[in-house]
Formats: structure tokens, sequence, C-alpha cells
């Protein structure tokens, strides 16, 4: 987070576009905000727009605004959020999930400087520094096509990436103070005091809603709480068994960053003195993989060995080496 901070103070002062990359519930919207509130635009309006909360169409007239008669229920001008941002910043969170049609229109914006409403013929000057965000790799988006690259090579002129709250436990004692205050002054509570075995077990479980789902727990044991002190009965089930949450899933980030994960896990298990590591990860990664690859495959070893890039008989061998199911649903 230290050299998140300097890249966010040294970038502030230019009118660089900024590109905030980070899971759900990192804080994106506070780094974004804290370039605006640093630089010579802090007195110029800053102006947020969730782009995956609307659709391309809604969007695009939220973005660069509508003339009457553009579309139905149009009847009247409206600016839009680059206009009200005149001189400022605007946050464009969520951008993997503009259309590639609207991707282009912005890419105009960020090299032309300028834009028309929707259904108008007349072109606007602007001048506005973009901040954009995105919680999915961008670059991977690219290679999908599901992302103009172009236009990301425009947005990523200063990459900004915040690690999730797995990544910097170190930092959960000084959130929980900062949150606790917080929510003691807003509910006239005085939870003040952490319970021995508290702090631990947060620092061991491993947030997949980041600061966001860590904010949300403190705000519920403030209210909660009879007494002045936050205990582990405060916290939900799921941090203090170090259990997944009813209803979430672990979050899938980076496959490098998975994998590290993995093997990092079996160097913790394995007798490294006696070879175990290879059989703990390599092994057992790849019986998962097999695994998986039949099960898409519907049991034909054929169209699995042509998914995994491998003869069937390779394939065949280490269906017997693994022990797994030898049946071929009749393609043997």
């Amino acid at each position: 987070m230290q050299q998140v901070y300097r890249v966010t103070r040294r970038v502030a002062p230019s009118n660089a576009s900024v590109l905030i990359l980070g899971e759900t519930g990192v804080g994106k919207e506070l780094i974004a905000s804290a370039v605006h509130r640093l630089s010579h635009r802090s007195g110029a309006p800053f102006v947020r727009v969730n782009c995956g909360a609307l659709s391309e169409s809604l969007l695009e007239s939220e973005l660069f605004g509508h003339v009457r008669g553009a579309f139905t229920g149009a009847v009247a001008n409206r600016a839009g959020r680059f206009e009200a941002a005149q001189g400022g910043t605007i946050f464009l969170d969520e951008i993997n999930s503009t259309t590639l049609t609207l991707q282009v229109k912005l890419l105009r914006v960020l090299q032309e400087k300028e834009f028309e409403r929707v259904g108008d013929t007349s072109t606007f000057s602007t001048d506005v520094r973009i901040i954009a965000a995105s919680n999915r790799d961008l670059m991977n988006e690219v290679r999908e096509e599901r992302f103009r690259e172009d236009l990301y090579w425009r947005l990523n002129v200063v990459p900004v990436e915040i690690p999730p709250l797995r990544r910097r436990r170190e930092d959960i004692p000084a959130l929980v103070s900062f949150f606790l205050e917080h929510y003691n002054e807003i509910n006239d509570r005085y939870v003040v005091h952490i319970a021995p075995g508290t702090l631990e077990a947060m620092q061991d479980y491993h947030w997949p809603g980041n600061v966001r789902e860590l904010q949300n727990y403190i705000e519920r044991a403030v209210v909660m709480s009879e007494t002045d002190e936050l205990t582990l009965d405060l916290l939900p089930l799921c941090v203090t068994n170090r259990d997944v949450a009813v209803g979430t899933e672990k979050p899938i980030g980076d496959m490098n960053e998975l994998t590290r994960e993995v093997v990092m896990k079996g160097l913790g298990e394995a007798d490294t003195g006696e070879g175990g590591v290879h059989s703990l990860v390599v092994d057992r990664v790849e019986k998962e993989l097999i695994v998986q690859v039949l099960s898409a495959c519907g049991g034909v070893q054929t169209k699995a060995a042509a998914m995994l890039g491998i003869n069937r008989n390779t394939l065949h061998k280490k269906i017997k080496d693994y022990g797994l199911d030898d049946s071929d649903n009749g393609n043997s």
C-alpha cells in the first residue's frame, strides 16, 4: 500500500490518465478521490460514474448528455457527466463493463478532448481528467476481444494496482480501529476495546469482500455490542471458523496469483526432504485437471485428450496412475 500511496502522490499533480485495478471492495474509488484532491483540479467537480450499472444507451446519455427527441423519454436537452465535470475529474468505475461501441467514443474523448451529445451534431470540447477502474484483468479482456486495445493503452498511462486485503493483513488492525471510531461516532456507541484473539481471527480470514466486507462486519459489531468490547462472538462464523461465508465464493484472482497460492500452500504442507512437493502440488493439480476435463467431455477420453493437448494413450495411462474411473462411454 505504501507503493500505492507513492504512485498516487506522484501522479496527482499531472493530467495523466490513471487506471486503477483491484478486486471489488479494495478501495478503488478512494484512490481516485485522493488523486483528484491532490491535483490542481481539486477545486473543480469530482464526478463518479458506475459504468456497470447502466445499459449502453443510458450510459452514453449519462456520459455525454442528449438533446430533446434523441430517444423516447428525452423531453428536454440534458448535459452529461463530462460537461458536469468540466475542469475537474471524471471517475469511470467498472470501465470493463462498457461496450465496444461506447469504447470508441471514450477513446475520442481521451484523444481529441471532444464529444457530441446523443442525437446532436454539435461538438463540445472538454477539459476533464479521466480516471478509470476495473475489477478485472483488462489485458485479458483485450485478448478476449471484449475491450479495445487502443483504449486500454490510452487509459493505462499510469496504472495503480491495489492489492486485496488478504495480501496486506498487517493493515487490518489500523482499519479496524478506524472503522470502530467511525461507527462509534455515528451510532453514539463506545466500543473501544478489542478482546484477545479477535484481531488474530480477522487476520487469519481470507476476506473475499476485501475492505468493504471488513467495514460491514465492524459496523455490525458496533451496533450489536452490549459492552465496550469487540469480541469474537460479534463476528460472523465465516470469520471465526475460517470458512467461506454462505452464498459467497473465494474471489477468483489472476492465474499467476492463484498458482502462487497453491505452490505456497504445497510448500507449507509437503515433506520437502522426501520430494513431496511435486506430488502434493503438480500431481494433484494434474489429477484435478483431468477429472474436470473428463467431466466436461462426458467421460470421452478421445475428446478429453484433444482438449488437454496430449495423445489418448498418455491420458489413459494417467487415468490408471491416478486411480480414476476408466470408463470411456463406449469410445475406447
